[in-house]
């Protein structure tokens, strides 16, 4: 941002000083960001605004019903207002200004106006005008000139977006929702894009960009300045959806004063109200609410779900508390195909997609279904505390599902965790930052690690390792012992039998249970020698019988060993144990390996295996840092006990 630039927008946020006391400052941005925007939109539309009113008089007096596309095309734009008014002379009548403030906006075309009705702007109006400000701060926004000879469109995003960021970090409960830092995202957007500068630069390219979680916009507007500024002639379109609906305006007011279509930024739930449904994109990115759930869209996702690869989310559903993985299922299922050119896509993650959920869990197969699918080209692991509203580690993903032949079937992790400095004053839980150098560094390592990908000869670089996809995956086996059993009837037995549902629910319970404490003290070493000691008991119920045996019924490891039927050993629920094998491994040859050698008896029951995929970023980076000598650390015990005492000693004396 220039340096006029940059004092224009000061000159904005001072008239903020002007709400002090009436606003809270995490409220400012509710009166100036609207402001704003109508100021530079009554500017654009100012050289047509008399040709577009007379036009609008004629349609009106010709019963005209839909006039819209007639008065787009009047005003060379994508908006336009039929109202007599402009910014200026609102102010003529100084006793109503709400109300001109209230009839201009009414006079713009439907889109606007729904940005504005997001804003809550009404709201705003009232405020300031029961406070006796409105008339003070409209009319600072009169002096400000924001005509396009003077502001170009893209010198007017850069102005919106740094009020944007002034306002995002005052607000530090709310900034990390809806605003990532612009260094996070100059980073994210570098990796996304550096593997393809060669291509960026070709004449007349048209690249498509999209965002699902867009909020104000900020990588939209990074990743499409990266495209310009290595192609002026590119043609970059952005498209994006929000929920919120402030920052949804405020996206929206962004498209809007830069010239793009802002009706590419819709509002609503991605999951369920998919604004771009059936658009593929060259490049996507996000940066989805860490933590949120879906169960208010929980009908909607499971419906959709249950149609497999037909719809977004046929690799699996997370658990209720965590959409993360829903997010990127949504983006991969916009992926233009690998014939069409496929596509490039990142997303911020916090740990827990990584490695949370067992195998056959749903994020276990999503995660499958991604690396099987070959479509995982990296992760880059962030330092913590980056965000505004979280301290915790955060991780790029990076997808791609058009990889070199040489990259195909290989992951790249690369370790970003010591690149950062500490601010000067914190901004919320936000405590480090990337500086240009960091992103420097960190773009030439992912970009060298893909190299290494491509030939492994190429010098390793110490942050970055280059696995297979299936070093990701594992085997969850199901081993199992068996089950060995003495029988006898004790007072303890015959308790925990009176307790069953059912004998509770047996009409003879009683008879049984007199009968039963005739036999305490009768024992078995084996279940068909019991079966005759029990035949005092009469013919049972089966649910009876079960409880029965159950009761009377001792884990011994030198007990008779059980057996189904066919003769085959039954398991012993209370020694069954799991173990994940690496996806390469022999089952058996492990089973072997690490437990027959101590429990020869030991089986693996085959139909429970289950194939599961997580990625442990931090295990594979993990450094083993040695403890001190323990003659250090009695000196160093002692030392400080010495000083206790010496301050005991001040204080007592």
């Amino acid at each position: 941002m220039s340096t006029d630039h940059q004092k224009l927008a000061n000159f904005i946020w001072s008239v903020a000083d002007l709400l002090r006391g009436d606003y809270k400052q995490s409220e400012y941005g509710r009166v100036i960001l609207p402001l704003t925007v109508l100021r530079r939109l009554d500017w654009v539309l100012e050289p047509t605004k008399d040709a577009v009113l007379a036009r609008y008089e004629q349609l009106k007096a010709a019963g005209v019903q839909n006039m819209d596309p007639v008065l787009r095309k009047t005003a060379g734009l994508s908006f336009y207002n039929t109202s007599q008014l402009n910014f200026r002379n609102l102010l003529a009548d100084q006793d109503h200004v709400a109300t001109n403030l209230r009839s201009y906006i009414g006079g713009f075309s439907p889109g606007a106006v729904d940005v504005l009705d997001k804003y809550g702007f009404d709201v705003q109006i009232t405020r300031l005008d029961e406070a006796g400000l409105l008339y003070q701060v409209v009319s600072k926004f009169v002096e400000i000139d924001l005509r396009p000879e003077v502001v170009s469109n893209h010198q007017m995003g850069y102005l919106f977006e740094e009020l944007v960021r002034k306002f995002s970090e005052i607000s530090n409960e709310t900034a990390g929702e809806h605003f990532t830092p612009r260094e996070v995202i100059k980073l994210m957007v570098n990796l996304l894009l550096a593997p393809d500068e060669q291509d960026l630069v070709t004449p007349g390219i048209v690249r498509k960009i999209y965002d699902p979680a867009c909020g104000t916009g900020g990588m939209l507007s990074e990743a499409q300045d990266h495209i310009e500024a290595h192609n002026a002639h590119a043609t970059v379109e952005v498209y994006g959806q929000e929920l919120n609906g402030e920052t949804y305006a405020i996206c929206r007011s962004d498209m809007m004063m830069k010239g793009g279509d802002p009706n590419k930024i819709a509002y609503g739930n991605s999951f369920s109200q998919d604004g771009h449904e059936g658009e593929r994109f060259d490049y996507m990115l996000a940066n989805p609410p860490f933590g949120v759930e879906w169960k208010k869209v929980e009908k909607f996702i499971k419906d959709e779900a249950s149609r497999g690869h037909a719809g977004r989310f046929g690799a699996g559903l997370p658990r209720i508390n965590d959409g993360s993985l829903l997010f990127l299922q949504h983006m991969i299922s916009k992926m233009k195909r690998p014939e069409d050119g496929g596509s490039r896509l990142a997303i911020v993650f916090n740990g827990s997609p990584l490695f949370t959920g067992a195998a056959g869990s749903g994020e276990s197969e999503i995660r499958r279904w991604i690396l099987e699918n070959d479509l995982l080209e990296g992760i880059v692991a962030l330092p913590d505390q980056l965000f505004y509203n979280t301290g915790i580690s955060t991780y790029f993903w990076i997808l791609t599902n058009r990889k070199t032949p040489d990259r195909r079937k290989k992951v790249v992790l690369l370790d970003g965790r010591d690149y950062w400095v500490k601010m000067r004053k914190s901004l919320g839980d936000k405590r480090k930052i990337l500086n240009d150098d960091h992103i420097a560094a960190l773009t030439k390592a992912y970009v060298d690690a893909l190299a290494i990908a491509d030939n492994p000869s190429h010098e390793q670089h110490s942050k970055v390792k280059v696995f297979q996809t299936t070093d990701f995956g594992y085997q969850r086996i199901t081993v199992e012992r068996p089950l060995r059993l003495r029988f006898e009837i004790t007072e303890e037995t015959l308790a925990l039998l009176a307790e069953t549902k059912p004998l509770l629910r047996y009409a003879e319970s009683e008879a049984l249970l007199t009968t039963a404490k005739s036999l305490i003290g009768t024992t078995a070493s084996t279940r068909s020698e019991f079966a005759m000691k029990l035949a005092a008991l009469g013919k049972l119920p089966a649910p009876v019988e079960k409880v029965v045996w159950e009761a009377f019924s001792i884990t011994d490891p030198e007990g008779e060993l059980q057996t189904d039927r066919k003769g085959n050993p039954l398991p012993d629920a209370d020694l069954r144990d799991n173990e994940n094998i690496p996806l390469n491994e022999d089952t058996h040859e492990y089973l072997k390996r690490e437990v027959l050698a101590h429990v020869p008896d030991a089986w693996i029951d085959e139909p429970k295996t289950k194939i599961g995929y997580e990625i442990p970023v931090n295990r594979h980076f993990y450094v083993y840092q040695a403890p001190r000598p323990l003659a250090e650390i009695d000196a160093e015990i002692k030392a400080l006990e010495a000083q206790i005492q010496s301050l005991l000693s001040e204080v007592t004396e």
